[in-house]
């Protein structure tokens, strides 16, 4: 028989890999099917192959600017538990465009705009959202306010339906946050379940910068915040507190997940949003809310009721973390929370 000996290195410079392997006998070396191999006598040192990875190639690791707190971090695609995490690049944009015009749905959008965050942030929400979300295809807009004279005179293109309702206003911001859960509920129970096949729940102090389309449907789906994309479970800000009904131990968890964004079927989110605003009134029978209020209870449902879909930062990004950060297809907005929330 025949002996072969072989042992190699790795160097990777930004997005460039160069692979180098040596080995010694006259065999040549079997290679996956991306790597060009040029044979060179025994005892030689033998350059296997230069391979360029563009910013979204879904194999082996990537340097990734977006992220300045790391030089080099893995591009995750896959959870656990199979589900996909969704960046640019991921999916086939024609493919699935084609498939929804063959099988049409309707999308819809809720959002809360009470108080200052009406005055100062729902037009643009809506006006990004009407050239952006889900371009092509039909979406009903539930917006909530407390004053209907204040809404934005905005003229949506077709197939582009506002639905608004007037909401009480709670005293506390934090109110407002967690008791958005109930009126959801209510909405998707009496009527929304009825008319659209599809919903996201989204925060009003954004704006739309690119298509955020039909690759983000899915049963339930979950947005990765931004701030906690690469970083351990042990470093998420969840609700530590045993007594609460949010609770979650020390070193559990998946991803931090971020409540200006949530979405999927009408029956997954109405499970979801029941679920999280029965926790808030069990602790509030207990005198304890938990540290990020309704976010923290999302969470603590995502733990126990894993999303079929995962949203990375780019479906809801932060410019405050890099300044470059391609792809963003919805952004927060620049905001002095003392000027738009009545306590902070």
């Amino acid at each position: 028989g025949q002996s072969c000996l072989v042992f190699g290195f790795t160097i990777t410079v930004g997005m460039f890999t160069a692979v180098y392997v040596f080995h010694s006998s006259n065999w040549t070396l079997s290679v996956p099917k991306y790597t060009t191999l040029n044979p060179e006598p025994a005892n030689k040192l033998i350059l296997l192959l230069l391979l360029l990875y563009y910013y979204y190639s879904l194999s082996l690791s990537l340097s990734l600017s977006r992220f300045p707190d790391s030089n080099k971090v893995e591009l995750r695609t896959k959870t656990p538990w199979n589900a996909p995490i969704l960046w640019e690049g991921t999916f086939n944009r024609t493919y699935l465009e084609e498939y929804y015009r063959n099988n049409p749905v309707t999308i819809g959008l809720t959002v809360f705009a009470l108080g200052k965050y009406l005055d100062k942030y729902l037009e643009k929400f809506l006006a990004s959202a009407d050239k952006h979300f889900m371009p092509g295809h039909k979406v009903i807009y539930y917006v909530m306010v407390d004053d209907h004279s204040k809404l934005p005179y905005i003229e949506y293109g077709t197939s582009r339906f506002l639905k608004p309702q007037v909401v009480a206003k709670e005293a506390r911001w934090q109110d407002v946050s967690m008791m958005r859960m109930k009126t959801l509920a209510d909405m998707l129970q009496d009527f929304i379940k009825d008319e659209v096949d599809y919903v996201f729940c989204m925060d009003v102090d954004m704006d739309f910068r690119a298509p955020y389309g039909v690759e983000t449907l899915g049963e339930l789906v979950a947005q990765a915040q931004a701030w906690f994309m690469n970083s351990p479970n042990t470093a998420f800000t969840y609700e530590r507190r045993p007594e609460s009904k949010a609770y979650i131990e020390m070193g559990q968890g998946d991803f931090y997940y971020h409540a200006a964004v949530f979405g999927g079927t009408p029956s997954r989110v109405l499970d979801l949003v029941r679920s999280c605003y029965a926790g808030i009134m069990e602790d509030k029978k207990n005198n304890i809310e938990a540290v990020w209020h309704d976010e923290s209870h999302l969470n603590k449902y995502f733990l126990e009721h894993k999303p079929t879909l995962i949203l990375s930062p780019e479906y809801c990004w932060d410019y405050k973390i890099h300044a470059e950060m391609e792809h963003v297809k919805l952004a927060w907005a620049v905001k002095d929370y003392a000027e738009v929330r009545d306590n902070v």
